[in-house]
């Protein structure tokens, strides 16, 4: 078991942080199988690197604390140390290691060599966060900088924590699942992916070919870094809510489902969520096949098609006070002025 010393709450992530230990014979049965939890994260450093911190165990080196995190608002601001550990030791399989990953897979190796100590103590910091946004926000800044584990993969991994609708009219595949058949109606999990990110970084243009992946990574974390993540109210857990809520209609689905209009909507639907949410299905539906009459007048030999479908979409959803009662030829001056090209 982890036994909690001490609470605290991290007034910018709005979360619970609790310092503990645990044994070695712990982190190894409990702690270790959480990096095998999600594909992204068994990308780990070639074990040369880590020879010498191997060495270091099993001459009873102390190794800098791991982060382990949950995502739970009713313990998200509980001060009290014993509630804390007791739901850390009940919760354990559904935590995340947000620092700590290499230390662990090291940890595994020394294991397995004459003199290790399973009684070693391993400090340990615990995270509760009241969603996953905020867990993201916090675990970009313990791991940026860091190899393999960048910001997109950190990004891809706890969109599958976000994922937890359970509504019949919004299914969400990945790409592996759609090799033999393509569900009628699904989203793509790389398409949610994308929304996520634009909803983190309060920004639709998160891709560019023309810069390496090294730099593109280095700047979303800025953008990310540099968003209104800790002080909004909406998460995309919300936005989710809603495309679920509108794929009750199948043309409004296959709107949301194109991945450009999804991207913009989740960054749009941030500034004018609480409008959004009291649209109603056939409202909405009016409203994307109003943005669809706009779109289509505009020449699309002269712009670029995705970007600018990305943009629109998103300045029409946030602005949805604006246009919710606005036909497609004021759409359409909207959308002109907004593309023109010096």
């Amino acid at each position: 078991m982890i036994t909690v010393f001490s609470v605290v709450k991290d007034e910018v992530i709005k979360s619970t942080v609790a310092t503990g230990v645990t044994t070695y014979r712990y982190a190894l049965d409990s702690l270790y199988p959480l990096i095998d939890k999600f594909e992204e994260q068994r990308k780990v450093q070639r074990k040369k690197f880590y020879e010498r911190l191997k060495a270091d165990i099993l001459r009873g080196c102390v190794m800098p604390p791991i982060t382990l995190a949950f995502v739970n608002p009713a313990h998200a601001s509980d001060p009290n140390s014993a509630n804390i550990q007791g739901f850390v030791e009940e919760n354990i399989s559904e935590g995340y290691i947000l620092d700590g990953m290499q230390r662990l897979n090291t940890l595994w190796d020394a294991s397995n060599e004459i003199g290790f100590n399973p009684n070693g103590s391993l400090s340990v910091n615990v995270i509760i966060a009241e969603r996953y946004d905020l867990l993201l926000y916090r675990m970009i800044t313990l791991n940026n900088g860091q190899k393999p584990m960048t910001a997109r993969h950190q990004i891809e991994m706890l969109t599958k924590g976000v994922l937890n609708i359970d509504h019949p009219d919004m299914v969400i595949v990945s790409e592996k699942e759609t090799e033999s058949a393509k569900p009628h109606g699904a989203f793509r999990k790389s398409d949610i992916a994308a929304a996520y990110t634009a909803f983190l970084t309060n920004s639709v243009n998160n891709e560019n070919s023309r810069i390496i992946e090294s730099k593109l990574d280095e700047i979303l974390v800025g953008k990310v870094m540099d968003s209104d993540l800790t002080t909004s109210n909406v998460s995309f857990s919300h936005i989710l809510d809603q495309v679920a809520r509108f794929s009750a209609d199948t043309i409004s689905r296959d709107w949301l489902r194109l991945g450009n209009n999804l991207v913009g909507f989740a960054v749009g639907a941030k500034k004018s969520y609480d409008h959004l949410k009291m649209i109603s299905k056939d409202h909405f539906r009016i409203l994307t096949e109003t943005f669809d009459d706009a779109f289509s007048a505009l020449n699309v030999s002269k712009i670029n098609v995705g970007k600018f479908r990305r943009e629109l979409s998103m300045h029409f959803f946030a602005n949805l006070d604006r246009y919710q009662d606005a036909d497609a030829d004021e759409i359409t001056r909207v959308f002109f002025e907004r593309t023109m090209v010096d």
